[in-house]
């Protein structure tokens, strides 16, 4: 019984053996070229023209996502990320206590209107390197209402820029 047995495993391992992929993992079939196809992509508007239009309130709404990491009332602790109050305006990676990445050290000049767009588009992406691991927001809206809180959240907010102070036609 057991050579019979043994007969068995030995034969079925021939017939069943799976084959083994020269490469371990998965292939993630992916269609090349899928955003072209899709159609164009509407082109970004300034930050200035979103600002215009910007609502601190509902960039408010948008902070709670960042209140896991970051705190905004003056003087507040520093979490996993920066306090971010007074940051429109303020230098780069310049709170006193917080530890930031190498390259956002090494990234430099001041927080404007635009770098915080493209920063809040794609961390990752304006900052090659750094800690923060939030993928961004994807919306231009969402963004120019979270830069419109932020830029309240200051002592003597930021003036907005030239194209955001004419009115709306």
């Amino acid at each position: 019984t057991c050579l019979i047995l043994l007969a068995l495993n030995i034969g079925a391992g021939a017939i069943f053996a799976p084959e083994k992929p020269a490469k371990p993992g998965y292939a993630i079939a992916v269609m090349e070229g899928g955003a072209e196809k899709a159609g164009p992509k509407e082109p970004e508007q300034p930050i200035e023209v979103l600002m215009a239009s910007a609502s601190a309130e509902k960039g408010q709404a948008t902070a709670k996502q960042c209140a896991a990491c970051h705190t905004f009332e003056k003087g507040g602790a520093n979490r996993v990320g920066p306090n971010l109050w007074g940051i429109v305006g303020r230098p780069k990676a310049a709170v006193a206590g917080f530890n930031y990445s190498a390259a956002m050290k090494a990234k430099g000049g001041n927080w404007s209107f635009d770098d915080l767009n493209k920063f809040l588009a794609s961390p990752r992406g304006f900052v090659q390197g750094t800690n923060m691991s939030f993928a961004g927001l994807a919306r231009e809206q969402q963004r120019a209402d979270l830069i419109g809180y932020l830029r309240a959240q200051a002592d003597s907010p930021v003036p907005l820029p030239k194209a955001a102070e004419a009115p709306k036609k």
